[in-house]
């Protein structure tokens, strides 16, 4: 369990730094081998480009704007979208990754961003080797970046809540009809859920308690709404009938 939408928050945030910083870089490349990436226009792509197929220098000037002014931002629109799924991912299953650190998941989610795009053809420019070592150095440094700050920006807009039972084996402790007994769970700041008491029939149900940022609706009812505040924790009461 996660937040689907605490991720979708996250990772817009953090999605356009990580596709703006790759789209600056891949400009200040191009320009800075534009000699380079000329020849290969000139050798490789002029059909591409229609009239640039010729060899003058205005044609080839042209194609070459077009890749700063088209292919770029088409780029990191492509690599902001892949960013955005795996972050709501991220968000929805992050109490089922594997791990305890929320910045290693951050990270692996990151990488698999990375990888997707190198795959896919969307993390940049490989015209020789000089722009396919600089391009994949960089995209491995902002990748672990983009981890880090998706990971951070989570954390910030969610809050943990750790849901236990005065005796697990006389009431279980469903929110939003999932057991969650004894367990620590992640759910979106400011957000609510339904809570409720499923008791054994050999027992009483007595209440709830909850501490830190959660507050209940109605703390004498078996089912309530849980308001998420801030990080806290909720227990089930209980005892067992003579």
């Amino acid at each position: 369990m996660g937040s689907f939408f605490a991720g979708i928050k996250a990772g817009t945030l953090g999605g356009i730094i990580y596709v703006g910083g790759m789209a600056v870089f891949n400009v200040i490349l191009l320009y800075a081998l534009k000699p380079n990436v000329l020849d290969v226009i000139r050798t490789s792509y002029g059909s591409i480009c229609g009239a640039a197929a010729s060899n003058s220098t205005a044609n080839i000037e042209s194609c070459f704007d077009s890749v700063v002014a088209v292919d770029v931002p088409y780029i990191a629109f492509v690599a902001f979208f892949v960013a955005l799924i795996y972050a709501a991912l991220f968000g929805r299953f992050y109490d089922s990754l594997p791990g305890r650190s929320r910045t290693l998941k951050a990270e692996v989610i990151a990488a698999l961003v990375g990888v997707n795009l190198v795959v896919f053809g969307f993390s940049g420019f490989y015209f020789n080797g000089t722009a396919a070592t600089a391009t994949g150095a960089f995209l491995i440094g902002w990748t672990i970046l983009f981890g880090y700050l998706l990971g951070r920006l989570y954390r910030k807009y969610t809050r943990v809540v750790q849901i236990t039972s005065q005796n697990p084996d006389l009431l279980q402790v469903l929110v939003d009809n999932s057991d969650m007994t004894g367990k620590a769970r992640t759910f979106a700041a400011t957000s609510s859920h339904k809570l409720r008491a499923k008791v054994s029939d050999n027992a009483s149900f007595k209440g709830w308690g909850a501490n830190g940022g959660v507050t209940l609706e109605d703390p004498k009812s078996f089912e309530t709404v849980m308001e998420v505040n801030g990080d806290g924790s909720v227990n089930g009461k209980v005892s067992k009938k003579n």
